[in-house]
């Protein structure tokens, strides 16, 4: 049971970049999921929720209008597609499936994390 994240890189500020989130072993398409991330020297932050269905998120206010969270649960993936990229952005990005079907409170599973660099 996994889940897999890929799509990190480096990008200039003001550029897009689209993260992804596979997920292996384990249906969880009645899982809220989640894209946090980590800077160097910093805790692990929550960045972004989704719920079961897809139909309600929620986002932290750094990101609010640039980040986009969506699901494809027959494709048991995640995306997060991040525009208008800042350099405070740079950070591993890791993805996580909560335990819950609405979102928030305990992670069941965490995803290894993927790289993302925004060059100022």
């Amino acid at each position: 049971v996994q889940l897999q994240a890929f799509g990190g890189g480096l990008v200039q500020a003001g550029g897009s970049l689209r993260i992804s989130c596979q997920a292996s072993g384990r249906d969880f398409s009645n899982n809220a999921m989640g894209w946090f991330r980590q800077a160097p020297g910093k805790e692990r932050d929550p960045v972004a929720n989704i719920d079961w269905s897809g139909a309600r998120v929620s986002y932290t206010d750094s990101v609010k209008g640039r980040f986009t969270i969506s699901r494809d649960n027959a494709k048991d993936t995640v995306y997060l597609q991040m525009n208008s990229l800042k350099p405070e952005d740079t950070a591993v990005y890791y993805c996580a499936a909560y335990t819950s079907r609405l979102g928030g409170g305990s992670v069941a599973i965490w995803g290894q994390g993927t790289l993302v660099t925004v060059s100022s």
